[in-house]
């Protein structure tokens, strides 16, 4: 009788496979799915911190297995016989906001709003859910998870948003916000914010990795299946960027950044994301005592109308998205001080300035800044950083250092390179069409840019190509001059 013996490495081998059925310890982060051999304070894969958490596999871990087939829920059918209805936007009432997000709000859609604290965001959704319930025929259902109702209540009587269609509550759990889903059946929700809402079902604190990638995902599970319009609310971190694991921004369709100077009553919505619409639109708002309305026309607070022509101050056009806005620039060129000057900005790029200046002093003969204490800023609170407004910044310095006044009907659009070159920029019909329209009448373009090369010039304008500084410089003077 043959007696059958496994061997020591089949034996081994069986120990191993029963081995690895069993449940063993894992890691993974929230963010980005990296699965590091241990645990980490930092993902290595994309450096988010506290995104690591250990999870339990079971089950043989052999690649490649076998995943069978079933029937779907719903046929795949022609693209043509779908019906686009149920994806129609549907205007919210303010339009600045309609602007950015496409023609309004798509029932289902979930839309992430983020900004620094005290910019405005609970005020402009209260009026967008003021205004929804007013005219969209269904109720909008407002939930704060940091203020009491009785707070909320406030500030809606200061802005005048008190519709018997419009709900408040105030919770922290997931699980009530769908109870309060259940009862008032909205078209509209507002969470107030996603990182103040928990679920007893997840590990971790409210506000964390794995609290917040949850709390979002069942809130877009239940905006899809009820066709809901939902806008949550989210923190951002000292950098600007929306607070939460990065995951957070795909899982909702549209990613809007609010964005203001807290000394300033301008504010901008400016879009991230958008899958019903375009990603670069902007849309102004102007906060006040009553609360915040939008503007349609923003270029007229970015200017400062003076009898007399003043040195130190030029204007340009600057693009934010897709919306053109006129904008001053203004430079005072202080005392000759030993050391170092100062160079102060305001709503400028302290890096290009320092790289204007430089360029100035290099390429111009009557001009000296390198000893001289240069301040510099745009009027209105707006931020222009982009490369465009390099002409205008060298022609305000220059204005304030040679003490000549610029003509006030004037504009200079254009970026200045390193040889005292004027190089092309992007929309230079739309910024010309933008100051024609504000009454300018002369405007300072790049070579190329012109008329020769687009074949439209403005009613009224008189529009000149330029190649370098100096030759802007020589322009500014005749038209002064005329």
């Amino acid at each position: 009788m043959t007696t059958s013996r496994a061997t020591p490495r089949a034996a081994a081998t069986g120990r191993g496979r029963a081995a690895s059925r069993e449940p063993r310890p894992a890691y993974e982060c929230d963010a980005c799915g990296h699965q590091p051999p241990k645990w980490v304070g930092r993902c290595p894969e994309c450096g988010e911190w506290g995104a690591v958490v250990e999870s339990t596999l079971t089950g043989p871990t052999v690649s490649g297995r076998v995943v069978s087939s079933r029937a779907p829920a719903e046929p795949a059918r022609p693209i043509a016989t779908i019906s686009a209805a149920p994806a129609r936007a549907r205007p919210t009432g303010v339009p600045e906001l309609d602007r950015v997000l496409g023609g309004g709000l798509v029932p289902g859609a979930v839309v992430l709003l983020a900004g620094e604290p005290g910019v405005g965001k609970s005020t402009l959704l209260l009026d967008v859910a003021q205004q929804w319930a007013a005219g969209a025929g269904s109720p909008s259902l407002v939930v704060s998870g940091e203020e009491s109702v009785s707070q909320v209540r406030l500030r809606a009587e200061r802005m005048g948003t008190l519709h018997d269609q419009l709900y408040l509550a105030a919770e922290n759990d997931l699980s009530a916000v769908l109870g309060h889903l259940d009862a008032v059946k909205p078209g509209l929700l507002v969470l107030d914010s996603v990182q103040t809402v928990s679920t007893p079902g997840t590990e971790g604190v409210p506000g964390g990795v794995t609290q917040v990638r949850a709390v979002t995902a069942a809130l877009v599970a239940v905006a899809k299946e009820r066709g809901i319009a939902t806008v949550l609310v989210g923190h951002v971190t000292k950098d600007g960027q929306v607070a939460g694991p990065r995951v957070l921004e795909h899982l909702v369709d549209v990613v809007l950044h609010f964005e203001g100077d807290k000394h300033s009553s301008l504010r901008m919505v400016r879009g991230v994301k958008n899958r019903f619409g375009t990603a670069d639109e902007v849309g102004c708002f102007e906060m006040h005592e009553g609360g915040i309305s939008s503007l349609a026309d923003p270029s007229g607070l970015f200017l400062t109308r003076s009898a007399d022509p003043v040195p130190g101050t030029c204007v340009t056009v600057a693009m934010e998205g897709r919306r053109a806005l006129v904008t001053e620039v203004q430079a005072l060129i202080g005392a000759t001080v030993a050391g170092s000057p100062r160079r102060t900005v305001s709503g400028l790029d302290s890096a290009r300035l320092a790289m204007v200046l430089a360029v100035l002093q290099r390429r111009t003969e009557r001009l000296t800044l390198h000893d001289r204490e240069v301040f510099a800023a745009t009027v209105g609170g707006i931020r222009v950083v982009e490369p465009a407004a390099d002409l205008a910044v060298a022609l305000a310095v220059a204005s304030g250092g040679l003490n000549l006044a610029i003509a006030p009907n004037l504009v200079a659009i254009g970026e200045v390179g390193l040889t005292g070159e004027v190089r092309r920029v992007a929309a230079v019909p739309r910024r010309l069409a933008e100051a024609a329209r504000l009454g300018f009448r002369h405007a300072l373009v790049p070579t190329g840019c012109g008329p020769s090369a687009s074949g439209v010039t403005p009613e009224n304008m008189r529009v000149m190509e330029v190649t370098d500084v100096r030759s802007a410089l020589q322009c500014v003077a005749r038209v002064s001059a005329e």
